[in-house]
């Protein structure tokens, strides 16, 4: 091993150190210009506009969870659909049968989760 060629992996060390840098003179710069005034109202948690009622350390029903998950994963359908849409000209007919396989496994986890009675608000 002759010789360790060390410009690739500098150039990555200054991206890294120059990103972390902004981010913190960011931070820094938010920290002046914004205004503090903290008040007793304002570290309560925020529920609707009304005082909390209670302890905190409630149990919440897990379909919350589960109606988020399959808003993201069809939201995420939706940013993959788009640009499959805008470039469907260009993609040919294996494009168009891998999106139907993936819309297709989706509606059967959106079928699936119906069955099992996760969709339902009570």
């Amino acid at each position: 091993m002759k010789g360790f060629y060390v410009a690739p992996y500098l150039s990555i060390l200054i991206f890294i150190v120059i990103g972390i840098g902004l981010v913190l003179f960011t931070f820094f710069l938010a920290r002046l210009i914004r205004p503090s005034h903290p008040y007793p109202a304002k570290t309560i948690n925020y529920e609707c506009a009304e005082l909390p009622i209670g302890d905190s350390w409630i149990q919440f029903n897990p379909r919350f969870y589960i109606f988020a998950l399959i808003f993201v994963i069809f939201d995420v359908e939706a940013v993959f659909l788009f640009p499959w849409a805008v470039a469907f000209g260009q993609l040919g007919l294996y494009a168009l049968i891998e999106m139907v396989i993936f819309i297709l496994i989706l509606f059967y986890g959106l079928y699936y989760a119906w069955k099992q009675g996760v969709l339902k608000w009570v």
